[in-house]
């Protein structure tokens, strides 16, 4: 048995994670970014040096002990007893997270740690296929897009670097190449579901999104949970 899931997925920078951790706290669900999962094994092969096309990745994998540690109001990952922390964003990880995000062991032992977590309550997961594959009966789906120069430009606000306009540009073709990876490759590739309500995030606010989240949860019976404030995992 499970709790009530929120899937909500959409290509890199559409705003998900934001979205979800806010939604999840409007809901008293947990949160769980299943993206530091592909993350976290991608921070590991790069430090042991392991290439994903090489005959023993999958069985490497497969060995890891990766473990969602629950700290006061969220949840870190943590592989092997190592904490990567701030270095599953580093720039290294991003540039092949996709790469190892696409071998079948990986995603395999991704799933079984994101399905667990819908096992302890409530659970607003954010991804790229959390409705297709990880829940596809999942009660509430959600697909966020935006533009990609749009999608461009948070990305370096993020990063805390000023949005200029070239630099708006060179992002922007990174993560259309990333789309196009991500919309291409053979397993669980980014896609809406057909059940899943899409959300055009260009020109709205967070707090708008999450409104109109938190409406689509009204509608279909999904009432807030009594908690004081839902833990985030990852």
């Amino acid at each position: 048995m499970r709790h009530p899931v929120v899937a909500i997925d959409g290509p890199a920078a559409s705003g998900k994670s934001t979205t979800a951790r806010r939604a999840a706290n409007g809901l008293g669900f947990a949160h769980l970014n299943s993206g530091l999962l592909y993350r976290a094994i991608t921070w590991m092969a790069l430090e042991r040096g392991w290439g994903d096309s090489a005959p023993d990745f999958e069985t490497n994998v497969r060995g890891l002990d990766i473990q969602l540690v629950r700290t006061p109001g969220s949840l870190r990952v943590t592989v092997d007893g190592e904490d990567p922390g701030a270095a599953l964003h580093a720039p290294r990880v991003t540039e092949r997270v996709s790469a190892v995000s696409s071998v079948r062991a990986v995603r395999e032992v991704a799933l079984t740690h994101v399905r667990a977590a819908a096992q302890m309550r409530g659970l607003v997961c954010d991804g790229r296929d959390i409705g297709t594959k990880v829940f596809p009966d999942a009660e509430v789906k959600v697909f966020l897009v935006a533009s990609a120069r749009e999608r461009a430009r948070r990305r370096l606000l993020d990063l805390g670097e000023p949005p200029t306009e070239a630099r708006v540009d060179e992002e922007a073709v990174r993560l259309r190449a990333r789309d196009r990876a991500d919309s291409t490759r053979e397993l669980s590739p980014l896609r809406r579901a057909p059940d899943a309500v899409e959300i055009d995030t260009t020109s709205l606010t967070v707090e708008e999104v999450v409104g109109q989240i938190l409406v689509l949860c009204r509608d279909r019976g999904i009432r807030p949970e009594d908690a004081p404030e839902a833990p985030a995992l990852g």
